[in-house]
């Protein structure tokens, strides 16, 4: 499929599920559609029309990444998904309060989310709802913040760099 059609496809199927004023912002990026939705248009009937509509057949999540945007008190969750069926991709940006930064978890949609929420959760405390083990992957369960927060101060003396 084109890749303008399929923005278009996306977008379409996001206003039909969810309403005009769900997309907040879509264009294509480097010939790859990006929509911006908010965070209450992401739900498991958005989901499971990405992952399984004929024109659509995301089948694969590559990528679960969160990003910090304080100045704008808000987060963004960017979900990068793929069809080997037809050969297509999108990116799929969420934003969510920065305060309180949940979101619905899509493991159960896509095993390959699982890593990738748990990261996220670790790194920028975004609380993926739903989620079976919603745990700490890379930092000890002890660690005090959230690292990749971009107001995160470094205890410099507590790992041992002064």
């Amino acid at each position: 499929m084109d890749q303008n059609k399929l923005l278009e496809q996306i977008v379409d199927s996001f206003i039909s599920t969810n309403g005009p004023d769900s997309i907040i912002e879509s264009k294509l990026n480097y010939d790859c559609p990006y929509i911006v939705i908010d965070n209450q248009s992401w739900n498991r009937m958005t989901a499971l029309l990405l992952r399984d509509d004929e024109a659509l057949q995301f089948e694969y999540l590559s990528c679960v990444s969160g990003v910090d945007y304080p100045e704008e008190q808000m987060m963004e969750v960017v979900y990068m998904l793929y069809s080997i069926t037809l050969n297509q991709n999108a990116v799929i940006k969420v934003r969510i309060p920065r305060d309180n930064p949940r979101i619905m978890s899509v493991k159960e949609l896509w095993n390959s989310a699982d890593y990738h929420e748990r990261e996220a959760y670790d790194l920028l405390g975004i609380h993926f709802e739903g989620h079976p083990n919603l745990t700490r992957i890379l930092l000890e369960d002890d660690w005090e913040g959230y690292p990749l927060r971009k107001d995160y101060e470094v205890d410099k003396a507590k790992l041992g760099l002064e």
